[in-house]
Order: C-alpha cells, then structure tokens, then sequence
C-alpha cells in the first residue's frame, strides 16, 4: 500500500487539529513552544554562575580588609566553585553529545 506524501502530511496536520497538543508534540497551535527556551535557560545559568563568582570574590575581599566573617568567605567561595564544575560539567556532555551526533552515518 502506497501513500503519497501530502495525503500523509494531509492526515498528519487533521490529526493534530483533532488530538490537541499532545499531537502536535506539545507545542500549542502556533508552533511556538511555551515557557523559556533553552537558550534563555543557559544564559540563566551563565549569568547565576557568574554572579556567585563574583560573590565569591566580593566576600573574599571584605575578609582580606577584616569586615568578613570566615564561615562567610567559605561559603561564597565553596558556592562559586561547586557552580563553576556544575557548569564545566554540562558543558562537557553538551560536547559529548555533540561529538556523537557528528559520529552518527547519515
């Protein structure tokens, strides 16, 4: 049984009227996903993990002029550094994945 492809892209686009977002692989009826975008995600990310770099230093700072407290300072610090391998981490398998994606025959 053959099908041509604009009866199927036909059938494709009446189903997904009927069966609601689901069909549509849950994007509403105008095609634009809801909620932030991954881009917008990762610049989130970014922009938190550079503020509690600069936290960090800030903190450090003020105990190297004797106006912080030292429990302070390790926090800020422990909190830029353990941020920073969150990111390094996804960063690293973004890469991965991009590798295999490059490996895969077409």
């Amino acid at each position: 049984m053959a099908v041509d492809f604009a009866s199927a892209v036909s059938a494709y686009k009446t189903a997904s009227r009927i069966g609601g977002p689901e069909m549509t692989g849950g994007l509403p009826a105008s095609g634009e996903p809801e909620g932030p975008s991954f881009a917008s995600m990762v610049k989130g990310a970014i922009d938190d993990t550079i503020t509690a770099g600069r936290q960090g230093e800030a903190q450090s700072r003020l105990a190297i002029e004797g106006k912080a407290d030292l429990r302070d300072v390790v926090m800020a610090v422990n909190n830029a550094e353990s941020t920073l391998q969150t990111v390094v981490a996804v960063r690293d398998k973004v890469v991965n994945a991009y590798e295999t994606i490059l490996r895969m025959p077409i």
